[in-house]
């Protein structure tokens, strides 16, 4: 008899992994009865697993370390045994700001500080959530141009299905959001990606597969289950082959029903500016370097208070050890060398500049 697991996730390309587990039978094939729920918000997916109404979901790694820091209300226990996806995130911007911000082909978005200072009121951009990766390489990419992301721009959230009418509406000047969306604002005509976020930070983590650590301690059978299925959907989602598939497969009415070719350009061997990476160069290991980066951004910009143990924070929340087991099973890399993958972790390397007191506008 099949183990039940609920599964949460959104309309997003990097959510490939599980879908593909689903269609090609890999969580029937190990003993598993996925039940996926497609949520509206990030807000959602993180409240369903922190009040058990989901068992697990693809997940923003900010936000889960986030909800286990307190910064959502109760310290939530969650935990990451699996990195899902790299990469695939667009900062697009409308027609008006792409033009003034893509005069340096090799350095798009030099001279934003200077363009900043040329508008009357200070722009809008979205992001899908605060805790989210796509915010954090957002507000470090601008001030590492100089932009203080407190002062000098108003920040909202959207779900990322709704960012592309938000652009088109003139609701926002521009937005930080994974795949298709960047692709879809360019297809509608209304915007332009202006950079991926792989040019930020190299192999960047975007999700994570995260579960309740009730959930992981009380069903430790069917965690092993669920992370050997979805190590395997990876391996299939990083070949350019199975793309063409895939994007099909994600564009199902009855299941994502995201935009085909848009999807398969953020696929492996697309055309997008910004393509995913699932399993490639141990895309799937949960390295406590890339959590430690994403808590000290939280403290830089006063969302955690000193007093806060990062190491601790992260050791409690990114649990490698969780995968072992399955990563054993699918020989996927030598168990005992596992522990090294920490120190080929790479993390951004821009500069992070003191700012004054925001733009001066008239």
């Amino acid at each position: 008899m099949k183990q039940t697991v609920r599964l949460g996730l959104l309309r997003l390309v990097d959510s490939a992994p599980v879908m593909v587990a689903q269609a090609r039978g890999l969580f029937a094939a190990n003993g598993l009865d996925a039940a996926i729920s497609i949520e509206p918000s990030w807000s959602n997916v993180a409240d369903k697993l922190t009040y058990g109404l989901l068992d697990a979901a693809v997940m923003l790694p900010p936000l889960a370390l986030a909800a286990a820091a307190g910064l959502r209300g109760s310290r939530a226990r969650l935990v990451v045994p699996l990195s899902l996806s790299q990469g695939g995130n667009t900062i697009t911007v409308n027609h008006a700001a792409a033009a003034a911000l893509t005069r340096d082909a090799e350095a798009p978005g030099r001279g934003l500080l200077e363009w900043l200072q040329t508008l009357p009121a200070k722009p809008r951009f979205a992001v899908v959530h605060r805790l989210s990766t796509h915010n954090l390489l957002l507000r470090y990419w601008l001030a590492a141009g100089g932009v203080d992301p407190d002062n000098d721009i108003e920040t909202l959230v959207i779900p990322p299905e709704n960012v592309v009418d938000a652009l088109a509406e003139g609701a926002i000047i521009g937005f930080c959001a994974g795949a298709p969306w960047g692709s879809v604002a360019e297809e509608r005509g209304v915007g332009q990606v202006l950079l991926g976020t792989s040019s930020i930070w190299p192999f960047h983590p975007e999700k994570c597969l995260c579960v309740s650590e009730a959930w992981a301690d009380a069903s430790p059978d069917r965690l092993h289950a669920l992370l050997r299925a979805v190590l395997r959907a990876q391996v299939i989602c990083d070949r350019p082959e199975e793309a063409p598939a895939i994007a099909e497969l994600l564009a199902d009415p009855g299941g994502l029903n995201l935009p085909q070719a848009a999807s398969r350009a953020a696929l492996p061997g697309g055309t997008a500016r910004e393509q995913i990476r699932f399993h490639e160069r141990e895309a799937w290991f949960p390295a406590r370097a890339h959590a430690t980066w994403f808590l000290g951004q939280m403290r830089r910009w006063g969302w955690l208070p000193p007093e806060e143990d990062l190491a601790a924070l992260t050791a409690q929340v990114y649990r490698p050890d969780l995968l072992a087991p399955a990563v054993a099973a699918e020989r996927l890399y030598p168990i005992a060398s596992l522990p090294e993958l920490e120190s080929t972790a790479m993390l951004p390397q821009l500069h992070e500049p003191v700012f004054n007191n925001g733009l001066r506008r008239g």
